[in-house]
C-alpha cells in the first residue's frame, strides 16, 4: 500500500510504502519476513535445550550449641573451655609441614579447633602456627573445595592472630 503526503518543510510529496520492508533498493514482502522470524525463533529455542540445567545448592545449616543472636562479645562466641584451650597450645609433636596459606575467620557459630583448608587432602590432626605472634594451636585439619583457608574462631583468638584480618599462617600435619 502507497500513502502520499506532502512534505511541510519543502512543500515536497513523499511516498512510502507500507507492508513492506526496504532493503538495498529492494522491498522485502511481510510474510517472508514473517517467515524468516518464525525459523529465527524456532532455532533459539531449540538451542535452549543444549543448555545443561544445574542444580542450585543450597546453604548447609550447621547447628551450634550456641544461639548466634544469644552471644554479643567474641568471648560469648568462643565455646571453648579453658582446659581445652590449655590442651590446643601444649606443644606436641612437630609435625609435617603442609605450606602457608592465607586465612580468614571461619563460621563462628562452629565450636572448637579446626582449619578448613585446600592444603588438607583428608581430614585429621594438625596444627597452625602464626609466626608474627610466635603462637601454634592443635587443629583439626579439613579440606576444603575453595582456594582459601578459614579458621575457627576459638584458634584464632589462641594464635592471637586478627580476627578481621588475613593472616599468613604455617599448617602442619600431625601423626
Amino acid at each position: 500500500m502507497n500513502v502520499t503526503a506532502t512534505s511541510p518543510v519543502q512543500g515536497r510529496a513523499i511516498t512510502e510504502t507500507l507492508g513492506a520492508a526496504s532493503h538495498g533498493g529492494r522491498t522485502m514482502n511481510s510474510g517472508i519476513r514473517s517467515g524468516i522470524l518464525v525459523v529465527a525463533a524456532a532455532l533459539l529455542l531449540s538451542s535452549c535445550g543444549q543448555f545443561e540445567q544445574t542444580e542450585i545448592r543450597r546453604p548447609q545449616i550447621v547447628t551450634s550449641p550456641l544461639a548466634p543472636s544469644a552471644a554479643k562479645t567474641v568471648e560469648e562466641l568462643d565455646a571453648t573451655t579453658a582446659a581445652e584451650r590449655d590442651a590446643a597450645v601444649a606443644l606436641g609433636a612437630a609435625g609435617r609441614l603442609l605450606g602457608e596459606t592465607v586465612a580468614s575467620l571461619g563460621d563462628v557459630t562452629v565450636p572448637g579447633f579446626w582449619v578448613e583448608t585446600p592444603l588438607a587432602t583428608e581430614e585429621g590432626p594438625g596444627r597452625l602456627v602464626y609466626p608474627a605472634s610466635g603462637r601454634s594451636v592443635d587443629v583439626t585439619l579439613m579440606p576444603s573445595e575453595g582456594g582459601s583457608s578459614r579458621v575457627s574462631l576459638a584458634a584464632m583468638r589462641l594464635l592471637e592472630a586478627p580476627l578481621a584480618g588475613l593472616p599468613a599462617l604455617e599448617v602442619y600435619e600431625l601423626p
